[in-house]
C-alpha cells in the first residue's frame, strides 16, 4: 500500500537527517512498581500527545507490535505485510493512574467501529487495537470494551480486538514525539487525516478537546 503522502515525507525528511532506517530496539525495562500498557490507533504521532500529559504516566513511546517480522522499519510496517500495527507503549505508576483511566482515554482518541485502520490512514498496519499484559489487563480491556458496546454511544459494535502483546519494537527515533519535533507538520497531517473533525462526531467537543 502506498505511504500517505504527508508521512511519507516524514520518512524521507528522517533518513536526509541521517535517522536509522532501521528501529532495531526496545522500549527500556520499567522500574520496579510501574507498569506497561500497549495501544495502537493508528497513527502513533497522534497517540502520543493525549497520554503524556496524563499524571502518572512516565514515557510513551512509538512503536510496532501484533506482527511476525523481527525488528520491523516503518516503511515496511506502513506498506503492510509484517503483520504489525503501529502503536504507543505507556510506563505508568498504577498507583497514580488506572489502566481502565488509560482505556477511558484511549477509546476518544480512536474510531473504535472502524477496523479497517484510522480515519485516512487504511489498511491492517492502522488498525485499532489492544494489546494485553497480564490478565488482569485482559479482564479490565473486555470489561472496558463491552460497557462501550452496552452504552450504545457509538453507531455500531467496538471492533477493536483484545491480543496479549507480543514483542514491541521501538520506532526510529525521528517518530519519537514527533508532535512537538515538527509541530507544523504534525498539524497539518492531523488536520488532513481528519482525525479531529471524526473524533467530534463520535465522541462531541467536550471530548475532542481532550487529544
Amino acid at each position: 500500500m502506498r505511504l500517505p503522502i504527508l508521512r511519507a515525507l516524514a520518512l524521507v525528511a528522517g533518513l536526509i537527517l541521517g535517522f536509522p532506517a532501521s528501529a532495531q530496539q526496545t522500549a527500556p525495562t520499567p522500574a520496579a512498581g510501574l507498569a506497561v500498557a500497549t495501544l495502537a490507533g493508528g497513527c502513533f504521532w497522534c497517540m502520543e500527545p493525549p497520554f503524556e500529559k496524563l499524571d502518572g504516566v512516565f514515557t510513551v513511546y512509538s512503536g510496532y507490535m501484533g506482527g511476525t517480522t523481527k525488528n520491523p522499519t516503518y516503511e515496511q510496517v506502513s506498506r503492510g505485510g509484517t503483520g504489525h500495527t503501529e502503536v504507543v507503549q505507556i510506563t505508568y505508576d498504577p498507583a497514580k493512574i488506572s489502566y481502565q483511566q488509560l482505556l477511558d482515554v484511549f477509546w476518544v482518541n480512536i474510531d473504535p467501529v472502524d477496523k479497517g485502520g484510522q480515519f485516512c490512514d487504511r489498511g491492517d498496519q492502522y488498525r485499532p487495537e489492544i494489546f494485553v499484559h497480564s490478565p488482569e489487563q485482559r479482564a479490565v480491556a473486555e470489561a472496558s470494551k463491552a460497557a462501550l458496546d452496552a452504552s450504545k454511544k457509538l453507531p455500531w459494535p467496538v471492533a477493536v480486538n483484545v491480543t496479549d502483546a507480543g514483542p514491541f519494537t521501538k520506532a526510529e527515533e525521528y517518530h519519537q514525539k514527533f508532535h512537538l519535533k515538527n509541530p507544523d507538520h504534525y498539524k497539518r497531517y492531523r488536520r488532513g487525516c481528519g482525525r479531529d473533525a471524526r473524533l467530534e462526531a463520535l465522541w462531541g467537543k467536550a471530548a475532542a478537546k481532550t487529544n
